[in-house]
This record gives structure tokens, C-alpha cells and sequence, in this order.
């Protein structure tokens, strides 16, 4: 994890990518909810390629090449939800008591870094 960001419960997913990428991106991975956010993509990351999944139903029908291509992208994407997974069930972060939106973005900062530290526990303990 590189970055995060923390907003009120009725900010949507797409208003919060630009805040989640710094720049340096090469590709920008996401699931439907990004979808249709290329500007988006361009003016925060210039240099990223696009990977959010897109449409594959149509009144035509199933496109069933962009259902494959989908199929790929989010077999990448879930490589990264293993973080979520780590921060939920070893630091507890599941339900989050409402304690002002400061206060919760500092307690998801710092577990977030728990995450990263615990992910690479076993390369950090060879260093050590």
C-alpha cells in the first residue's frame, strides 16, 4: 500500500482516485465502480494505462472478450485485496467505531502500516 484516503460514507469510490494515485503510476487497476474515469486517470497519473474493468452486457448481448479481459484484471486486483484481508482479520479493523473522520484516518493509517509490516514480516526478519 502506497497511499489511502479516508472520506464520509456517502463520498463515492471514483470522487476519491485522484487522492489514491500519486503520479508514478504505470497502470491503474479497479473494479466497475471506476469505470469511466480515464480523464480522471490522466490528469492525476499521465503516464498510466487504464486496467478498470468495463461493460461487457449490451443489448446486443455478452461481449464475451471483455468479459475475459475482466476476468484477468480482477485476478490481479486480487493479489491487493489481501491487504484488507490482513488488516480485518489480524488487526481487527472490521467495524470501526465512528470517532470523527480525523481520528479514524489516523487509526487506518496506522493499521495500514501494521498490514505492510506484516506482509513483509518474513523479509524483515532475514534483514534483522
Amino acid at each position: 500500500m502506497h497511499s489511502e484516503a479516508t472520506s464520509a460514507a456517502d463520498v463515492a469510490d471514483m470522487q476519491m482516485l485522484p487522492d489514491l494515485l500519486h503520479g508514478e503510476e504505470r497502470k491503474v487497476w479497479g473494479d466497475g465502480g471506476c469505470q469511466g474515469q480515464t480523464e480522471a486517470i490522466r490528469e492525476a497519473a499521465p503516464r498510466a494505462q487504464d486496467m478498470t474493468c468495463k461493460r461487457t452486457k449490451f443489448k446486443a448481448g455478452v461481449d464475451e472478450l471483455q468479459k475475459k479481459k475482466n476476468k484477468s484484471k480482477l485476478s490481479v486486483r486480487a493479489r491487493v485485496e489481501h491487504v484488507f484481508r490482513i488488516l480485518t482479520r489480524v488487526f481487527g479493523f472490521d467495524k470501526v467505531p465512528y470517532r470523527g473522520i480525523a481520528k479514524n484516518h489516523h487509526r487506518l493509517c496506522a493499521n495500514f502500516a501494521l498490514a505492510n509490516l506484516y506482509l513483509h514480516r518474513n523479509r524483515l526478519a532475514v534483514l534483522g
